[in-house]
């Protein structure tokens, strides 16, 4: 059903109620301002003050009696009166006056200020305060009338001397990079295209993960081409009031005319760009309105002028197709997470703010930081810098990037965080199960540190491995194997404990996780084979992912990834079972050190191991 809108009430109401409280204000308040306290005091009080000559006038009125005393700044009484014939001569014998009790009347001119003149100033000021608020929400930034800003677009523009970015300063997005060129090409000489025939594309759409460096490329792109640079976010469009998203887009696009050429970035250009309802029962959304007048500028402005609108999303399943046809966003670049060559350049770009040791090997840093975006790399080097500065050095070394690596991943050391002997030895038995599985495996990648200091992100301790090559494919041997390495720490803990613990949830979810992939998504099982069980959607921001089957081949499923894991689990316990000498060599020197290298676990694992006998020292079998 059609949702009935309230219809919006007419300004003059807000007025009325603004007029009623003033006059609240006017009768109430300001009678209890100007108005003199009166003291009610019992009969008695009254005569002992009588007495004691203590009072200046009396009023006698009906059953009561107003009277004040004889102070420099006189304060006023009342009490009820009693049958007392000799009140009056005794009011006489002690000096008292007659007469009327009154008030002093307040001052004409100060009585307007009270009664009209203050609550006009409360209401301005309120008013002033309300419409500044709301202006640098909207982000007006307070200059002028905050009433005539309504409807006029916040953008902020960078002229070509304050971008400061050009493509030095982007790396590990060579393709992006070519692509945008040519947009910059068509802004420096645009006649080139145009005796030819061709038009510069209107629109060039970023997509690719978040921090991957979707507006640093946008600003790039304006500051290699020296032109003025509109910056908005999407959720800027849609404000509080019906009508202003609208009203934005054609402000904005208007100062991108008188500008041209320039160059308009729309960040996270899903928060207006989201796909319309399809049954039209939303025809007065403020969000459509906004979106239907985007697609209609973009239809009228000229791209011959030089105007060069780009925007940046991470969902662009949810974009409305009406945006993304040719002659709206012309261009869809992707900006994905970059390569091993392309973190070892983000590392040296983020690198050149720094001072680094001779000893830095960036190569070896990008292997470990493998599936890290940009913005982790770029925090990856800070987080070197702070490290070193903690502890006292001028230069970043080889071991403070490395340690920044583990940072980011599993968070910081727990220092603080001791655990008992029993749980230091179990954590031991269950990194150096991953870590043995995974060295006895073909295909598997080689172990480069395990420690067993708790991090901040919960995990007691953790095993890396980093490929020696970057991986763009997996058989399926592979990740059989890499199911297996997962189990290797629940396998160590039943095998020397003939217990489990609670330590391998993460390894549980992870491997069965992927075991559900191998079925459903990568088409390795013998009875689905090439059939897609599983759709996902947002692949930029994790994947929300559902089944596309039945019931029934929904719970064939989960007995397939029961048998997946199961299958893997026998396999790391049969490898523990058969290396179990080096499984306690291992974890024993792991206990004590703590943390080891892939280097010294190998050279451990290499050696042959030894056991006692009756007849002294003899090769394990």
């Amino acid at each position: 059903m059609k949702q009935v809108q309230k219809p919006k009430k007419p300004l003059i109401f807000y007025y009325l109620i603004a007029l009623a409280v003033l006059f609240l204000l006017n009768f109430l308040l300001v009678p209890m301002i100007s108005g003199r306290n009166v003291k009610e005091v019992d009969y008695g009080t009254f005569l002992n003050m009588v007495e004691e000559r203590k009072v200046s006038t009396v009023e006698l009125d009906g059953d009561s009696i107003y009277f004040t005393d004889k102070e420099a700044s006189p304060n006023y009484y009342e009490t009820t009166t009693f049958e007392n014939p000799d009140l009056v001569n005794r009011l006489d014998d002690a000096g008292c006056e007659f007469g009327r009790v009154a008030q002093e009347p307040m001052n004409p001119i100060l009585s307007v200020i009270l009664s009209w003149v203050v609550p006009l100033l409360i209401f301005w000021g309120l008013g002033q305060l309300l419409a500044k608020q709301l202006m640098k929400k909207m982000g007006s930034g307070g200059g002028g009338n905050p009433f005539m800003q309504f409807g006029k677009s916040n953008a902020k523009v960078y002229v070509q001397s304050t971008t400061g970015i050009t493509f030095n300063d982007v790396a590990g997005e060579d393709e992006a990079k070519e692509l945008l060129t040519e947009i910059v090409d068509f802004l420096h000489n645009p006649q080139k295209y145009q005796e030819i025939g061709a038009v510069c594309p209107k629109g060039a759409l970023l997509v690719g993960p978040p921090g991957t460096g979707k507006t640093l490329l946008a600003k790039a792109v304006a500051g290699e081409a020296h032109v003025p640079f509109f910056s908005i976010s999407g959720s800027e469009f849609v404000e509080m009031f019906v009508g202003m998203g609208a009203s934005k887009v054609r402000d904005l696009f208007k100062q991108a005319n008188e500008k041209a050429p320039c160059i308009v970035f729309i960040d996270e250009i899903d928060t207006i760009g989201k796909k319309r309802d399809g049954q039209g029962f939303s025809g007065n959304d403020e969000r459509e309105q906004t979106l239907n007048q985007l697609l209609t500028e973009m239809d009228g402005f000229d791209a011959s002028k030089g105007v060069v609108i780009l925007a940046a999303t991470n969902r662009p399943d949810s974009l409305d197709p009406a945006l993304l046809r040719p002659g709206r966003f012309d261009r869809r670049i992707p900006v994905e997470l970059p390569d091993l060559k392309g973190r070892e350049e983000i590392l040296k770009v983020h690198a050149r703010k720094v001072r680094l040791s001779d000893n830095v090997d960036f190569n070896a840093i990008a292997r470990a930081a493998s599936g890290a975006s940009g913005a982790e790399l770029a925090n990856m080097v800070n987080e070197a810098a702070l490290r070193a500065v903690r502890e006292n050095r001028k230069f970043v070394t080889q071991a403070d990037l490395e340690e920044s690596i583990e940072t980011v991943i599993a968070g910081y050391q727990k220092k603080n965080r001791v655990l008992s002997n029993k749980e230091k030895l179990i954590v031991s038995y269950h990194e150096i199960g991953h870590a043995l599985v995974a060295a006895l495996q073909t295909n598997s990648a080689p172990v480069t540190k395990i420690t067993i200091i708790p991090r901040t992100s919960g995990a007691l301790g953790y095993t890396m491995q980093v490929e020696e090559d970057e991986k763009n494919l997996m058989s399926k041997e592979e990740l059989e194997n890499k199911v297996a390495t997962l189990t290797g720490g629940r396998c160590a803990e039943e095998l020397i404990f003939h217990s489990i613990t609670t330590g391998a949830s993460n390894d549980i979810e992870q491997a069965t996780k992927l075991s559900r992939a191998m079925i459903t998504r990568y088409g390795m099982s013998d009875k689905f084979g090439m059939v897609a069980l599983e759709t996902q959607s947002n692949p930029y921001l994790g994947g929300d992912s559902s089944l596309s089957c039945s019931p029934e081949t929904a719970a064939e499923i989960d007995d397939m990834v029961v048998d997946t894991v199961k299958r893997s689990y026998d396999k790391a316990m049969q490898l523990l079972k058969d290396n179990i000498g080096k499984l306690h060599e291992l974890a024993k020197y792991l206990y004590e050190k703590e943390t080891i290298t892939g280097e010294e676990f190998m050279n451990i694992l290499s050696r042959k191991a030894y056991i006692e006998t009756d007849n002294g020292r003899e090769t394990e079998a």
